[in-house]
């Protein structure tokens, strides 16, 4: 399996700046703008949903053909880049399937036809305006950080008219207006949003940094991966939960903060006290804003690495992965903890390996691989070549 080959592309998207010709107060990447988009696409597809049927499966896979896409022309200022797509769609398209098909199509091909067939596609669907609605919505979020810095300097007002325009296009969408209404939702998503400010490793310098947020995205996508790779015709709702698993795995930490993994282990008795406290937390802080979904996201975030069902109205978890193949219907609501766990530890090692190739190393961080690479060799039921990654 050649999942290093996509782990290496999506997280290039840490290392490419946004906002990289104004003054920000902090640093804004790429690959945690699209995390929190995401995370508005959530949102926005959980309300929408009250109204009309969402292909969640349809909605993951759009935004990761989008992902790529944008990932292969990011550089490009977003006048530019949406000025090219009228006049230029069918070179930009040429250009992108021209430097991601070997990289998607030796990876999975069914998948790769997908990303061809949204590429040539017009025909605009109810998932597609969800992720377009979120995308600029993201946009707003990053522009309120960095304007106060900017407030003085020629053009601004011109660009924040411009994404409030894009985003009113979008008010016919019950989600959007939802969201933007209801300040409870939004504090949920700001909420989330927060996570990037929350840097990973905080204790070892790392080039590039990486976000909580951003990380969290990164197993949500491997996670993705890895369940239609590996698995043989996963429900729509096992697809849908080891994304969104992923996704919100860290979610608890905007509320708890990152407690590194040598402490976690070192202090007994530790983890499950931090885990009843992540509990009380999101109880507290994230059922209020989100009450008609919080009993979905309580059950993807707790106890996130265990594989786990709904039976008869009940939670089963410790399920051994031989055996989640029994539970592959969507009435089971299956998770794959094994495959969101893999995932978290992949990403760590990318993250920790990056760091090294890009000359910046320590003691910490090499002993940290060593471990990462030592429990992946362990839990390594994928197929997965842990040195490529």
């Amino acid at each position: 399996m050649d999942i290093e080959e996509i782990i290496k592309l999506i997280f290039k998207a840490a290392s490419l700046r946004r906002w990289n010709d104004h003054i920000s107060p902090i640093e804004l990447v790429e690959l945690d703008k699209q995390a929190h988009k995401m995370v508005i696409v959530y949102t926005i597809a959980k309300i929408q949903e009250e109204n009309e049927e969402i292909d969640w499966v349809k909605l993951i896979e759009k935004f990761l053909f989008e992902l790529f896409y944008r990932l292969e022309l990011t550089d490009l200022k977003p006048q530019i880049f949406h000025e090219m797509v009228k006049e230029r769609k069918d070179d930009l398209d040429k250009f992108v399937l021209d430097n991601i098909a070997s990289t998607l199509a030796n990876f999975n091909k069914r998948f790769f036809e997908k990303f061809e067939n949204y590429i040539q596609t017009e025909e605009e669907c109810i998932e597609d305006r969800i992720i377009a609605s979120a995308h600029f919505l993201a946009t707003d979020w990053e522009f309120n950080l960095i304007y106060p810095s900017n407030s003085m300097i020629y053009g601004i007002d011109k660009t924040k008219d411009s994404i409030e325009e894009r985003i009113e296009e979008h008010y016919d969408l019950w989600g959007v207006k939802e969201l933007l209404l209801n300040k409870k939702i939004y504090g949920f998503v700001d909420l989330c949003g927060q996570l990037r400010f929350q840097k990973r490793w905080s204790h070892i310098p790392r080039v590039p940094e990486t976000s909580v947020l951003g990380h969290m995205l990164m197993v949500a996508v491997i996670s993705y991966f890895l369940t239609i790779n590996t698995l043989e015709n996963p429900s729509k709702k096992r697809i849908y939960n080891n994304f969104f698993a992923g996704l919100f795995h860290d979610l608890p930490e905007v509320l708890t903060k990152d407690i590194i993994s040598p402490i976690k282990k070192s202090v007994g008795g530790l983890n499950d006290l931090i885990g009843n406290y992540e509990e009380k937390m999101m109880e507290q802080e994230i059922e209020p804003l989100i009450p008609k979904w919080y009993n979905e996201m309580s059950f993807l975030t707790k106890d996130e690495f265990e594989n786990k069902i709904v039976k008869n109205g009940k939670i089963i978890k410790n399920i051994p992965y031989e055996e989640m193949d029994s539970y592959n219907e969507d009435k089971f609501s299956p998770v794959d903890g094994e495959i969101v766990d893999f995932a978290d530890k992949l990403s760590a090692l990318r993250e920790a390996t990056a760091s090294v190739k890009h000359g910046l190393k320590s003691d910490d961080l090499e002993e940290a691989i060593k471990n990462i690479k030592d429990e992946l060799l362990l839990k390594n039921k994928f197929g997965v070549n842990i040195d490529k990654v």
